[in-house]
């Protein structure tokens, strides 16, 4: 069961398509222009803790799908795959239309949050329940991409718990949490996070790992 396959085809299906421009679309350089807006427009105002909150998420999203194209490089499936449907798929999992979505998804749950962290609501401190709330969501939206041919989550056993509690947690209440930090805070824990996301670009990109 452990390794066993939903569809084992998917993976070469990616791979094939793997930072090829055979499908690139105009529109993807009108969602580029579109988060420089509103990353500009945060920083204009400077909102260092909606910016914050942007870059924790978005780059705790790369080292996750970093994690996923090595785990396909060492044991020949990732955990889950875009075969089709992108204009540009940057990684095995992941297409620029996803990843371009989670660079601002830290900024929009930045905007829900209480100034107050103490606040609580549900009896639920409000950071760690607009952390889980979103991860959540994105976990039963992830249910209804995997209906498409666009999305595979490759083994049986990786659904959308699984993914809720690996992938969506780490993502939005790092963004919620992000959101207090000190200014020296994000400086190092921000910077940590995508040194490490750089530096394994820059190695396992070139030796054909990811």
């Amino acid at each position: 069961m452990l390794f066993e396959l939903n569809n084992p085809e998917a993976t070469q299906q990616a791979l094939n398509i793997l930072r090829k421009g055979d499908n690139f679309q105009w529109y993807v350089i009108f969602m580029l222009v579109i988060v420089m807006y509103i990353y500009f427009s945060e920083i204009g105002k400077k909102n260092w803790k909606i910016i914050a909150s942007g870059l924790t998420l978005y780059g705790i999203h790369w080292f996750v799908e970093i994690v996923n194209a090595l785990i396909q490089h060492f044991s020949g499936h990732a955990l889950w795959t875009v075969p089709k449907g992108t204009a540009l798929l940057l990684l095995v999992g992941v297409g620029v239309e996803l990843s371009l979505m989670f660079s601002i998804a830290g900024i929009a749950v930045a905007k829900m949050l209480p100034e107050d962290p103490k606040e609580k609501i549900f009896g639920i401190p409000n950071r760690l329940f607009y952390g889980l709330f979103n991860a959540a969501f994105a976990s039963i939206l992830e249910i209804f991409l995997v209906m498409t041919p666009t999305f595979v989550w490759v083994y049986p056993w990786w659904g959308a718990l699984t993914v809720f509690i690996t992938v969506y947690i780490p993502f939005f209440c790092g963004a919620t949490y992000a959101y207090d930090w000190k200014p020296k805070t994000r400086r190092i824990v921000i910077g940590s996070i995508w040194a490490v996301d750089f530096i394994m670009l820059l190695i396992f990109i070139p030796i054909g790992w990811i």
